[in-house]
């Protein structure tokens, strides 16, 4: 992997390594290094001080890009069931998967910027504030929070929950969950 120099951590390139810089890799290699190899204690102190604040900035980075990257893998898996579940006609089978899509979808946005899923009470829109989402999204993350089993069967007794949603709505909220998946992509893969 090849570095840039920053101020941070002092790789080079190596094109913009000289003569010199060579000559004290080499030294230094073979003879090692100590506080007396004439580098004055101011040179030292901001040494140390540099790290530590790369130390604080990559800290603060706290994205997990892993979890991300899994997270989204079970949204367009989840996606893929939704198209199944619609198409074996059962329309709240296939909207449930499409509320997990959006959540799996906004989590997995939490967990590139913030390092960690972030807490919400199954209102997507919600949700999709919370981790920046632009307003097209949480218009389809709001289309979308119905469909969480606990809140639809509150008003919905289960033997009648597909007969609740058509396939034309079912396929609608598809449209919603792939519009989610795509804004969650462009994140997520170039995190």
């Amino acid at each position: 992997m090849s570095h840039n120099h920053d101020d941070f951590d002092g790789w080079h390139k190596p094109s913009e390594l000289n003569n010199a810089d060579i000559d004290d890799l080499e030294r230094q290699l073979i003879e090692g290094v100590s506080l007396s190899s004439g580098y004055s204690k101011a040179d030292v102190s901001k040494a140390a001080s540099a790290e530590r604040d790369y130390v604080v900035s990559f800290e603060q980075l706290d994205s997990d890009v892993q979890g991300a990257l899994g997270l989204y893998a079970e949204a367009a898996q989840d996606m893929a069931t939704a198209g199944l579940e619609l198409s074996l006609g059962r329309h709240f089978a296939c909207a449930d998967y499409c509320n997990q899509v959006a959540e799996k979808a906004a989590q997995a946005v939490s967990l590139v910027r913030f390092g960690h899923r972030t807490t919400y009470d199954h209102d997507l829109r919600a949700l999709g504030t919370q981790v920046g989402a632009p307003e097209k999204v949480l218009q389809d993350l709001e289309q979308l929070t119905p469909f969480h089993p606990e809140a639809f069967y509150m008003d919905t007794p289960p033997e009648i929950a597909d007969e609740v949603i058509n396939a034309k709505q079912a396929n609608e909220y598809m449209t919603y969950a792939r519009n989610i998946l795509r804004w969650t992509r462009t994140i997520v893969l170039s995190a």
